[in-house]
């Protein structure tokens, strides 16, 4: 078995999941930690090298050999610069996160969007393993996907590819937050459906009704969440088709909060999907198979390949 290691981190405006991951995708060991964003962004990239720091020291008393570091970061980012362009959730403008934490650390490093590395992650080690062409999709507060061809997840020319939840899905729908109407993630995010609900039940809502909840009660035949959820799943399903129009892919990976509804998501979104379908061919549509590991395991195959490191695919 071997004794190298990369330290990766999936930084959030929350907490960040840290992992020492072994080349053949292995994590040999996990930790969380609070990012508390609000302190400032020059707060927020301290603690993450001392926690790189720390996780390297901790993989040499244990007798392993880090050999690079990998971060998955929120927003836009310039994968090839290895800077952190904007991000909302955390703060950053411009922070050259990569370089410094090379200087930081003495290893090579890479620096991710959260997203594509968890597609990364999906379509090497989990739900699309295998099937050459993927597109990961994760649905949560906002929508955001990854288009991954052989093991590698498409950037962009400006960092900023598979932005997928600002589609086009209902130009006279509700405002997205990017200032446009009618965007799938202003219509189909979990942030969107538990908004919908609470619009439209009005005086008799609840204080607060998450996606998932609206997912129960339409299952449990709701005809106010029935409708809401229906709304969601062929909004989504409208997105989803003309992803794959322009991406042709064999499986589409959902991920995110809202793919935990499971059946209650996948069964009617086939369905709509199908009925999408006309000459296109049709993908396998499945849920992602890592759960919150995905971002860690993407950003250390990120790695991983920046040092020309690739056994992972054969062996997990």
């Amino acid at each position: 078995m071997s004794d190298r290691v990369v330290v990766a981190l999936d930084v959030g405006g929350t907490g960040m999941k840290c992992a020492l991951v072994r080349p053949d995708g292995v994590v040999v060991r996990t930790e969380r930690h609070p990012t508390d964003a609000a302190r400032g962004p020059a707060a927020v990239v301290g603690t993450i090298l001392e926690v790189a720091g720390g996780l390297a020291d901790k993989a040499r008393a244990d007798g392993l050999t880090p050999i690079a570091v990998g971060i998955a970061v929120p927003g836009v980012v310039d994968e090839a610069r290895g800077v952190a362009v904007w991000s909302a959730n955390v703060g950053f403008r411009d922070v050259p996160l990569r370089d410094l934490t090379v200087r930081r650390l003495g290893l090579p490093a890479a620096l991710g969007h959260d997203v594509r590395v968890g597609g990364l992650a999906e379509a090497r080690l989990g739900a699309g393993r295998g099937t050459g062409h993927v597109l990961f999709v994760a649905i949560g507060t906002g929508i955001a996907a990854a288009h991954v061809v052989d093991g590698t997840a498409a950037v962009g020319a400006h960092g900023a590819a598979g932005e997928i939840g600002h589609i086009l899905v209902r130009p006279a729908g509700p405002r997205c937050g990017c200032g446009r109407p009618g965007c799938l993630e202003a219509v189909a995010s979990a942030a969107a459906i538990g908004r919908r609900y609470a619009e439209l039940a009005g005086d008799t809502a609840d204080a607060q009704v998450t996606a998932a909840e609206v997912a129960e009660r339409a299952a449990a035949g709701e005809q106010l969440a029935g409708q809401v959820w229906q709304e969601a799943v062929e909004a989504l399903a409208d997105g989803l088709a003309s992803g794959q129009a322009l991406f042709d892919v064999a499986t589409i990976v959902l991920g995110g909060g809202l793919a935990q509804a499971g059946d209650l998501l996948l069964t009617p979104l086939r369905a709509a999907l199908h009925e999408r379908m006309t000459f296109h061919r049709e993908p396998q549509l499945v849920a992602a198979a890592l759960g919150d590991e995905a971002g860690c395991l993407g950003a250390a195959l990120l790695a991983l390949d920046a040092v020309g490191v690739r056994d992972h695919q054969e062996k997990r």
